[in-house]
């Protein structure tokens, strides 16, 4: 493992803050579009989308630069997008609250006997982080930061030698799932009713659960994922086992004052049953609406994080704790929330520009009907790198590969399932999604980033080969 502690030297060299990321990803964009997309002609256009900078003096100044100005500004604060958005800082802070409940810190204390070496707790972090963000991406997250800090701390007490950014990288192994998971950005949306009229104006009939999260091949790479990439990192874990680390530990729980230092009201905020009724009502409403649908295709943004909530309220061991644990995760979205209006910026060029259609065009174009999935996944890989958002990328890509998939008879839902591969796969080299991970274990993305692109690979191969064997 010589190669990976020479690269692990030149990431930490030449590899800036997430937020200089964000800002170079912009310029290149801005550069990009001036060198591979004309200057339009917003009135005259055939495309819809012109239409919305019809009155944008930046738009129809005759400027290409000044052009993609405006179609950056247009992202930046796309009201659509911040809609999204805020579902999607919702589903990382109830993931993080359900994380944080008592239950589950328990459950993470219960498992750090285990982790006696490297190679046992990159394995168990790994493999347990995968399994909890096939479920919620949020939930999977923050659970396998906070597991790769408290076997931190486990470690520093004592005092065992343990290489901490490959199990931090393990802890970030879940955003190579997260896509084909249940909260997957993609999935949900092709499974609401109406929406392909929305995204391409034809009504194509929803795609759900049962066509890809729940599909054969979606399974088995789900399968392949949670058993060879722990078995993987702990088997780096032996050739690189660490030394000493320094880690200050961290606080559980905040103290709350005492039901004798409340007035009036105050009291009703430390009244479990309250927290525990507010949630059942919630639940009890989710669950309702699921039966009332009868299929998967209530599973949206907003049906996950409503029962998230009912399940954080009923978790919780109050309403002031919950309150809590939400502003201690505010702190992890706080990278999230500012850097969120740049990468709509850079999704603004990409979309008004047909940046992407260039990107992802040219791979389409040359596909077969056998390779189209490939392509897809290759082509949804690179444009991660520029709209790190799941739901963001295919509001911009999915309407090129529905009419790429339609035209070369391609089932609509293996294309989608490729385009959330290639989604997740980079998600190992684009450390957009490492922010509240990065602030919760006290690392850097260049201390990690050796790790993730050594299991971005092993998850390549595992990719293309779910998307090659199966039809």
């Amino acid at each position: 493992m010589e190669w990976l502690r020479i690269f692990e030297k030149l990431m930490r060299k030449i590899f800036p803050s997430t937020f200089t990321i964000a800002l170079f990803l912009t310029v290149l964009t801005f550069l990009l579009a001036l060198l591979l997309t004309p200057c339009a002609d917003i009135h005259h256009s055939a495309k819809p989308l012109h239409a919305e900078l019809a009155t944008d003096p930046l738009a129809n100044s005759g400027s290409h630069l000044l052009q993609i100005t405006a179609f950056w500004y247009k992202g930046l604060w796309d009201p659509d997008m911040m809609a999204f958005a805020l579902q999607m800082m919702l589903i990382l802070v109830l993931g993080y609250v359900l994380a944080s409940i008592r239950a589950a810190r328990h459950l993470i204390d219960s498992m750090l006997v285990y982790c006696t070496s490297t190679s046992r707790t990159a394995f168990l972090v790994a493999f347990l982080t995968i399994g909890v963000s096939f479920f919620n991406w949020g939930l999977g997250l923050i659970f396998g930061a906070v597991f790769a800090r408290k076997a931190g701390e486990y470690a520093v007490m004592r005092n065992v030698p343990l290489n901490y950014p490959l199990v931090a990288a393990a802890g970030y192994s879940g955003l190579m799932v997260w896509h084909g998971g249940i909260s997957g950005s993609a999935p949900l949306k092709v499974a609401e009713t109406g929406h392909f009229i929305s995204l391409v104006g034809r009504d194509i009939p929803p795609v759900d659960f049962s066509q890809t999260i729940f599909s054969a091949m979606n399974m088995s790479v789900a399968l392949a994922l949670i058993l060879i990439v722990p078995a993987v990192l702990g088997l780096t874990g032996r050739k690189s086992p660490g030394t000493g680390i320094s880690l200050i530990p961290s606080q559980d729980t905040k103290v709350l004052p005492k039901g004798n230092d409340l007035v009036g009201a105050e009291r009703i905020d430390r009244i479990r049953s309250f927290s525990v009724s507010a949630g059942l009502v919630c639940l009890i409403i989710a669950v309702f609406k699921a039966a009332c649908s009868g299929s998967l295709n209530v599973i949206d943004p907003n049906f996950l994080n409503f029962a998230l909530l009912g399940l954080s309220l009923v978790l919780s061991r109050n309403i002031a704790g919950f309150l809590s644990s939400v502003t201690d995760a505010m702190g992890a979205a706080s990278g999230i929330l500012i850097q969120f209006p740049f990468y709509f910026g850079i999704m603004g060029i990409m979309k008004y520009s047909g940046l992407v259609e260039v990107f992802s065009g040219f791979l389409i174009h040359i596909s077969t009907q056998s390779t189209f999935p490939v392509f897809t996944f290759l082509s949804a890989g690179l444009v991660n790198l520029f709209v790190p958002s799941g739901g963001g990328q295919w509001a911009v890509q999915g309407p090129v590969i529905i009419e790429a998939a339609q035209n070369l008879n391609v089932p609509l839902s293996k294309s989608i399932m490729a385009l959330a591969y290639g989604d997740q796969i980079t998600n190992m080299l684009q450390p957009f999604w490492a922010l509240p991970l990065l602030g919760i274990t006290g690392l850097k993305a260049r201390d990690i980033i050796p790790y993730t692109l050594f299991m971005m690979v092993i998850g390549m191969i595992i990719f293309l080969a779910g998307l090659l064997i199966f039809p």
